[in-house]
C-alpha cells in the first residue's frame, strides 16, 4: 500500500467518522481507533493520540454551527466541562493506580443500558418538570429551535448531572477513549435536556475533555503530525456536513444512531476486557 492509498484511506475514513460524530455528539473515535489499529495496523497509542485531536477537531468544527443555531446550552456546556476536565486531568494521573480492565466493563454495560433503553423507549420521558433552583440561579433554563419555533425547556438534576460529568472526564483519562456517550446519556437521561440539545451540547463539550487528555500524549510524543492531518481535514469536512444534517433530522432517527452506536462501542468494551483484559 503506497502513502497516497492509505491516506486516501484514513481521510476518507475519518469523513465518515466526523460525520456520526457530529450526528451523535460521541466524537470520531469510535471509528478512528478500529480504523488505524485494525485495517492500517497503528500502533494503539498513537490511534488514540490522533483520535483525540480528532475530537477536538469535531467539537470546534460543529459547536459554531450548532450555537448560531441555538441547539447547543452553552451555559450549562461550560459549567458541565468544568467537571469533564478536571476528572480527565485526575484520571490521566491515576490511570495507573486503578483497575482499567473492571471500569471498562462496568462502563461497557452502562452504556449497553443506555443505547437499549434509549432504542426501546415505548414513549417520551416527560419533560415537563420545574427546573432545579440551582439551574434557575444559573440562568441554564434555554431554548431550541423547532418546527414550531423554539421552544424552551428547563434543567433538572444539576448536581447529579454535574457529578457524572466528573465520571465521564475521569473514563476519558483512565481509559484512553471519549466519553460522549457518557456525556449524551446524562444530558438527555438525567437532566431532562432534549435530545438534540444534548447531542449538541455534547459535541460542544468533548474538544475540551480531550484536550485535558491530549496534552499527555503529546507530550509522550504519541502524535503523529503526518497521520493526524488527514484525520483532522476529513473530520472537519464530515463534522461540518453533519452539523447541517442535524436539524433535517427528526428525534427518534437520532435516537437510533446513537442507540446502535453506543451498543457496539459498550460490547467492543466488554468483548476487549474479557479476551484482552482479564
Amino acid at each position: 500500500m503506497t502513502a497516497l492509498d492509505m491516506t486516501t484511506i484514513i481521510f476518507v475514513g475519518s469523513l465518515f467518522a466526523g460525520l456520526l460524530g457530529a450526528l451523535s455528539g460521541l466524537g470520531g473515535g469510535i471509528v478512528i481507533v478500529p480504523l488505524l489499529v485494525l485495517g492500517l495496523g497503528v500502533d494503539i497509542h498513537y490511534a488514540i493520540g490522533t483520535s483525540l485531536i480528532a475530537v477536538i477537531a469535531t467539537s470546534t468544527a460543529t459547536s459554531c454551527a450548532y450555537v448560531k443555531e441555538g441547539y447547543a446550552n452553552v451555559r450549562l456546556g461550560i459549567l458541565l466541562e468544568t467537571a469533564t476536565t478536571v476528572g480527565a486531568v485526575l484520571g490521566v494521573a491515576f490511570a495507573s493506580h486503578l483497575p482499567a480492565s473492571k471500569l471498562s466493563l462496568i462502563f461497557g454495560i452502562f452504556l449497553l443500558y443506555c443505547a437499549i433503553s434509549s432504542l426501546y423507549q415505548t414513549k417520551q420521558l416527560s419533560k415537563n418538570f420545574f427546573s432545579d433552583k440551582l439551574a434557575l440561579a444559573l440562568k441554564l433554563n434555554n431554548s431550541y429551535p423547532s418546527d414550531q419555533g423554539f421552544k424552551s425547556y428547563p434543567v433538572h438534576h444539576v448536581p447529579l448531572g454535574y457529578f457524572i460529568m466528573f465520571l465521564a472526564g475521569g473514563l476519558s483519562g483512565i481509559l484512553g477513549i471519549g466519553s460522549g456517550a457518557l456525556k449524551v446519556a446524562a444530558l438527555d437521561r438525567v437532566m431532562g435536556l432534549p435530545f438534540k440539545v444534548s447531542t449538541t451540547t455534547s459535541n460542544f463539550m468533548i474538544g475540551v475533555t480531550a484536550a485535558a487528555s491530549a496534552g499527555l500524549y503529546l507530550k509522550l510524543g504519541y502524535i503523529d503530525p503526518v497521520l493526524t492531518m488527514p484525520v483532522v481535514l476529513g473530520v472537519v469536512c464530515g463534522s461540518y456536513v453533519g452539523a447541517r444534517l442535524l436539524p433535517l433530522m427528526t428525534t427518534v432517527a437520532l435516537k437510533k444512531l446513537f442507540g446502535y452506536v453506543v451498543i457496539i462501542i459498550g460490547l467492543q468494551m466488554i468483548w476487549n476486557t474479557i479476551f484482552k483484559g482479564m
